[in-house]
């Protein structure tokens, strides 16, 4: 068996292993890190030799640090990087380059259906009818975007949002509330076979998803990376945040909100920020906690977009792609009988 795991922002872990009466055998560790001493690549062989195959990540982790000899050095990987990679090699997980990807950049839909696209989008994904996709959306409408397991009211004033002539929407994944202008946000999702992220946890799957576009945004000059859960950030402040929903017939949508030239004072007359969620930001207004990625590259939108596009495709290998009518077909019947209800929307009042 075989498995690689790509660090986010560090180097790839490989490892071959055979599964001799249940048991790990044959493991060998390789990569592009770099490890000192040159024994301790010895003890890790031999630490991850003979664990159960169905040993959990933290297991692999805790037994490769055991056998690390004393004043070792791991750089750009770390003893949870050969857990993951072992995981992945177990459970056959696939990669990036496994796939033909496409990409669809095309033009803007309603908040509503943007909401319900991701639904069909990933569910084609997952029936096998569609190849894995990048689709990066466009907006024309105004729309507040709660997550699936928000509260209407609590994060929305319904006021302000009728005042300024936002949609309220909810979409099918968790995480926090998107604020959505014509022009001030870059939004993408990814639909893939959940095979690209197994044997990793939900944490690691963000990091490893994103990862593509926190090297589009070092390439334009931003100091990104990756702030667990789920945020995308430099030292400048948050740039934005991911979201993520796994489907029953094995496919995951994941996608991200970045900043590019967000009003923050409507956004906080929109929004109920309270106290408490930005008290760990360690600041002091809720409207400074996005540093839009227009004050930090000086770029154009479109630009910073054919960016992260060449970047995607530079790593991965991709192909332009569209929406099909059957799929905007699908979209348009699930904004009627879900999206747009009552039900849906205010499923959590």
């Amino acid at each position: 068996m075989h498995g690689e795991y790509k660090v986010p922002g560090g180097k790839l872990v490989v490892v071959d292993l055979e599964v001799v009466d249940d048991r790990i055998a044959e493991f060998r560790l390789a990569g592009d890190f770099f490890l000192e001493p040159d024994e301790a690549l010895v003890a890790i062989n031999a630490a991850v030799n003979g664990l159960p195959a169905s040993a959990d990540a933290k297991t692999i982790s805790a037994a490769v640090t055991r056998a690390l000899p004393e004043g070792a050095v791991l750089l750009g990987f770390s003893a949870d990087a050969v857990a993951v990679a072992v995981r992945r090699s177990l459970a056959r997980a696939t990669a990036w380059r496994d796939y033909d990807w496409q990409i669809i950049h095309d033009r803007a839909y309603p908040p509503v259906q943007q909401m319900a696209l991701d639904e069909v989008l990933a569910d084609e994904v997952g029936a096998g009818r569609r190849a894995p996709t990048l689709r990066i959306w466009e907006w024309n409408d105004p729309a507040v975007v709660i997550g699936s397991f928000q509260s209407l009211r609590n994060e929305v004033d319904a006021e302000n949002a009728a005042k300024y002539g936002f949609d309220v929407v909810r979409r099918i994944s968790g995480g926090g509330a998107m604020f959505m202008e014509a022009g001030s946000v870059i939004t993408y999702s990814i639909y893939a076979p959940v095979d690209l992220v197994q044997g990793m946890t939900f944490a690691d799957s963000y990091a490893y998803l994103d990862e593509w576009v926190i090297l589009a945004l070092r390439e334009i000059g931003i100091d990104a990376f990756y702030q667990p859960l789920n945020d995308i950030t430099s030292a400048k402040g948050k740039i934005g945040g991911a979201a993520q929903k796994r489907l029953g017939n094995g496919a995951i949508v994941h996608h991200a909100t970045m900043s590019y030239d967000m009003d923050g004072e409507k956004m906080v007359q929109v929004l109920r920020i309270g106290r408490e969620k930005i008290s760990d930001k360690g600041i002091t207004s809720a409207a400074k906690r996005v540093d839009p990625l227009r004050s930090q590259t000086g770029l154009s939108r479109a630009e910073i977009i054919d960016r992260m596009k060449a970047t995607f495709t530079g790593l991965y290998g991709a192909t332009p792609g569209e929406i099909t009518p059957d799929e905007l077909a699908r979209s348009e019947r699930l904004v009627a009988d879900k999206f747009s209800t009552r039900e849906w929307i205010a499923r959590v009042p």
